[in-house]
């Protein structure tokens, strides 16, 4: 297999007494979805923020395509081709649905227009890129707090989908989603896969993992305790190894 496109080495991080982070390594391949699984509290999310430039590790190292990079914050990782879904979506309710996939993206007219948004052109843009996902909006002029929970989840996913360029951070995509919505999220991902992005998803539900991951890293209290692949491991193996560490 090829180097991995992201890859941490030797992660710390700490908030004050508490060891969030313990000494974590981790690799992820271009068109690999790595689940992130573990119990609330593991530094599954936390990992995540240090990847996505949100926080800095104590000790440790990030290299993109086996090159060591800083990410002091979450522009230095969009420069880098990541994107993140979070579990609060970071959506800003009082833009539209063509304003949240722009955001801080937005297209400007020609410099003797310099500081006007291109408007048109980016609803057109943004219409093309959720009808080619195949996500179902009553308009990309419509206001994100008017969604639906599943339609705001999948503007989310979508806009990681549109702009991921090397590496997509995803913590529960499908949260509190209806069936359909979730499997809706679960064809995003296996978009994302298939076109050669590197995946990182985390999930409680251990057969959205299995359906959407190959392989899986297991966190506990800060520690990476597993890193399997996925071709012949069952819901309660992975169960198993979050709740003791070890396999059945």
């Amino acid at each position: 297999m090829t180097d991995p496109v992201l890859e941490v080495r030797r992660i710390d991080k700490s908030f004050g007494a508490v060891e969030a982070l313990r000494q974590v390594s981790l690799g992820v391949h271009a068109g690999e979805v790595l689940g992130l699984i573990g119990d609330n509290g593991a530094g599954k999310s936390t990992l995540v923020k240090c990847v996505a430039g949100i926080i800095k590790p104590d000790a440790g190292e990030i290299l993109i395509h086996g090159e060591k990079v800083e990410l002091a914050s979450p522009r230095d990782a969009h420069e880098r081709g990541i994107e993140t879904v979070h579990q609060d979506l970071a959506l800003i309710d009082t833009l539209d649905v063509t304003g949240n996939i722009f955001l801080n993206r937005e297209i400007r007219h020609r410099p003797r227009l310099a500081g006007w948004m291109d408007k048109r052109r980016m609803h057109r843009e943004a219409k093309e890129i959720l009808e080619g996902l195949h996500i179902n909006i009553p308009s990309v002029r419509h206001p994100i707090q008017k969604l639906s929970g599943g339609q705001r989840q999948a503007v989310a996913v979508g806009r990681s989908v549109a702009w991921g360029r090397q590496i997509v951070l995803m913590d529960e995509p499908a949260a509190a989603l209806g069936v359909e919505q979730s499997r809706l999220v679960l064809e995003l991902i296996k978009t994302l896969r298939d076109r050669g992005l590197a995946v990182m998803l985390i999930s409680h539900n251990m057969q959205e993992v299995l359906d959407a991951c190959s392989r899986v890293v297991v966190l506990r209290h800060g520690a990476a305790v597993a890193d399997i692949e996925l071709a012949d491991v069952t819901t309660r193996d992975l169960v198993q190894l979050i709740t003791t560490g070890t396999a059945a």
